[in-house]
C-alpha cells in the first residue's frame, strides 16, 4: 500500500516505537488502544484502520480491519468501534480486535490509518484479503504508529 505518509498516528496508551500496555494484548484485557490522527486531506470520502504483524512466523498477521470511518473521525476511543465503521475478518477469522499475542520474540504491530477516496461498502465480517486490496486501491494518504510486544 504505497500511498503517501501524511496522516500522524499517535496514541495515549504508547509511544511509536514503544511497547504496547498488557491490557491491549492477549495477556491482558485484549482491548484496542485508544488512537488519534491528524492529516487526513480534505478530499478523503472515508477512513480505514488496519492493525498487523510483520513479524508473524507465517507471514503478515491482520489483528484488525475498521472500514467506512467518516473522513472527520480523528480518534478512536479504547475498546470501541466507531459508529457507522465495519470491521471485516483478521488473520483469526474474527470481525473483532485481535490484541498482540507473539508466539515467541518481540513483534512490531503496525497500527495504520489510511485516508481512502470512498467508503469501501463491505459488509461487517468481510474476507480480509477483499478488505485489504480495497484499501489499497482507493488509499490516497496514511500515517503508522508501530508499537513493540513481547511475552
Amino acid at each position: 500500500m504505497s500511498a503517501p505518509s501524511s496522516i500522524t498516528v499517535t496514541s495515549r496508551a504508547f509511544q511509536d516505537g514503544g511497547k504496547i500496555p498488557k491490557k491491549h494484548t492477549c495477556d491482558g484485557d485484549d482491548v484496542s488502544p485508544p488512537l488519534a490522527w491528524n492529516g487526513v486531506p480534505a478530499n478523503a470520502g472515508s477512513v480505514a484502520l488496519v492493525v498487523d504483524d510483520p513479524d508473524a512466523p507465517r507471514g503478515i498477521f491482520t489483528h484488525w480491519v475498521l472500514l467506512d470511518l467518516d473522513p472527520a473521525t480523528a480518534a478512536i476511543l479504547e475498546g470501541q468501534v466507531p459508529t457507522g465503521a465495519k470491521q471485516a475478518r483478521n488473520s483469526a477469522g474474527k470481525a473483532s480486535y485481535f490484541g498482540p499475542c507473539p508466539p515467541s520474540g518481540t513483534h512490531h504491530y503496525r497500527f495504520t490509518v489510511y485516508a481512502l477516496t470512498e467508503a469501501i461498502g463491505l459488509p461487517d465480517g468481510a474476507k480480509l484479503d477483499e478488505a485489504l486490496k480495497a484499501i489499497d486501491s482507493k488509499s490516497i494518504a496514511r500515517g503508522r504508529l508501530t508499537g513493540l510486544y513481547s511475552r
